[in-house]
């Protein structure tokens, strides 16, 4: 029986050299990185480049620690160490917020392989500098602490146990609650700066998560009356990037519309009671 050629048999003489050559070592893959610097909030803005090798699930913030711990530039000139906010490195603290190509966003979670190059790094531009990458958002502690941002619960003494919270009414708090204070959405507002005073839209979530819990809804009044003052609600333009660009995708503009309904509603109590 005459034995018929497989997908195993062997090639004719003289095919192997038609075969591709071999790939031998490939070359180091590299990140260039171009990061805005400045000394001190009176110092002139330079830009540095930087050039490091590339690794499987690397980061923007992996990208600046190595940076910190070896500040050579792409041209081998030694600066000094960059200076920049970071701490949980999941997403979660929303210290490490930048304006990464030119977009509001967390380092920790801005993956290297999804940016273009070179990848340019520079701080939130509303917010007061401190150094390099560092600003100064207290602006939205402040802000918070208008509105009393808090659940008033006495602690000397035992309460026994809180208010019963119905499921729906926890699921429908719950992503109010994921607001990590990285002010992407404060940055990215039209409306907020030093004119208009605006409070931003991370206040106002807050001022709608406090209003829906049971014993924080104590302060209800207080919060919507500090928002129908200056800087509050009515400075919202509605442009929505603050939904678009938050990273935890807070529902952020029906909480603008719904506290927007409590204001105006406050405010009509509070004209009728003289």
């Amino acid at each position: 029986m005459k034995q018929q050629k497989g997908s195993g048999a062997l090639a004719p003489e003289g095919s192997l050299a038609k075969l591709p050559p071999m790939k031998g070592i490939m070359a180091t893959k590299t990140v260039a990185i171009e990061i805005k610097r400045q000394a001190s909030p009176d110092a002139p803005a330079v830009w540095e480049s930087f050039e490091l090798p590339w690794r499987p699930g690397m980061n923007v913030i992996s990208a600046m620690m190595e940076i910190a711990a070896n500040p050579v530039t792409a041209d081998g000139r030694s600066t000094t160490p960059i200076t920049y906010d970071s701490n949980c490195l999941e997403e979660i603290c929303g210290s490490c917020a930048m304006r990464i190509n030119g977009k509001a966003r967390m380092a920790c979670s801005s993956l290297v392989d999804n940016l273009e190059q070179p990848i340019k790094v520079a701080p939130l531009s509303k917010f007061p500098l401190v150094r390099d990458l560092q600003v100064d958002r207290s602006v939205l502690f402040e802000n918070l602490k208008a509105v009393k941002a808090w659940v008033p619960v006495d602690g000397t003494y035992d309460l026994g146990s809180g208010p019963r919270v119905f499921p729906q009414q926890q699921e429908a708090n719950y992503p109010l609650s994921n607001c990590i204070s990285c002010c992407c959405c404060m940055e990215v507002c039209p409306q907020f700066n030093e004119d208009t005073g605006f409070v931003g839209a991370a206040t106002i979530a807050q001022v709608k998560l406090f209003n829906n819990h049971p014993t924080g809804k104590v302060f209800k009044e207080e919060r919507l009356r500090a928002l129908a003052g200056d800087g509050g609600i009515q400075e919202c333009g509605f442009a929505q990037n603050c939904v678009e660009t938050c990273p935890k995708q807070l529902p952020l503009t029906e909480a603008i519309s719904d506290i927007s309904r409590d204001v105006i509603i406050q405010k009509a109590k509070d004209f009728l009671r003289g």
